[in-house]
């Protein structure tokens, strides 16, 4: 297959190596015999909706993440659109908040978001840094990662993260965390979360497969480096857990 990727604001919304997700995805897809063209979008630029199977956005500042939804914003009936349509997605970091209703920052200044969720965020000053383990409904595997956020995110009915055993989910501490719609995946969790979960690797490129009506091959490729540092953060991550 011929597939189009498109990645939004990479200079803006980069941090913590968030472009390792598409890196990695395109090369998993590859693998698999498809010919990947990846559409960076920066803001101000014009781009085409049409026949995409994957968008992307990284993590940003707080700062960059208003530049980001100023221009952003201008997409949302799109993005909706391709919600609803199934398109796969996934929104890292403070992307995931530009997909609520709105967005609420330290000084009580107010951000609409493009609304593919009926969830809201609001920001403060105190930030909640370290590591997540926890689980999804998607697969039996854990998921891993690492958060550093100064939101709470409230009204989110289907999230990425089912159970958190260690971290700071959408509300609380080990609460469910993330938000999942159709084949839309958004997580705080940065690191990047492609890179670290294989297992969630797998659901992205099935999603991209089932939308296009295609069956994924029987036996995927595996890639042993990626498998081993999964089980070692998951060995560590749930060694600290029981060690409380």
């Amino acid at each position: 297959m011929d597939l189009r990727f498109l990645h939004f604001y990479p200079d803006l919304m980069s941090l913590y190596g968030s472009w390792g997700n598409v890196a990695l995805l395109r090369r998993h897809l590859e693998d698999l015999g498809n010919t990947v063209t990846v559409e960076e979008i920066r803001p101000g630029e014009q781009v085409s909706f049409e026949n995409a199977d994957f968008i992307f956005m990284g993590a940003g500042t707080e700062r960059s993440q208003k530049a980001a939804l100023e221009d952003f914003s201008r997409f949302g009936k799109d993005i909706r659109d391709a919600a609803d349509e199934g398109v796969a997605m996934l929104f890292c970091g403070t992307a995931m908040q530009l997909l609520g209703q709105s967005i609420t920052d330290a000084a009580g200044t107010y951000f609409m978001g493009v609304r593919v969720g009926n969830f809201s965020c609001t920001q403060g000053k105190k930030r909640f840094v370290g590591d997540v383990y926890g689980h999804t409904d998607l697969y039996q595997s854990p998921i891993v990662g690492f958060m550093n956020s100064c939101t709470l995110i409230s009204g989110v009915v289907t999230p990425l993260l089912t159970e958190l055993y260690m971290g700071f989910g959408n509300e609380q501490e080990r609460g469910p965390e993330g938000f999942r719609k159709n084949n839309v995946f958004a997580s705080e969790l940065t690191g990047p979360i492609l890179v670290k979960n294989p297992p969630l690797m797998r659901k992205v490129i099935a999603a991209i497969y089932s939308r296009r009506g295609e069956a994924l091959p029987e036996a995927l490729p595996v890639y042993p480096m990626e498998e081993e540092s999964f089980r070692v953060a998951c060995q560590e991550l749930k060694a600290r857990i029981e060690a409380k």
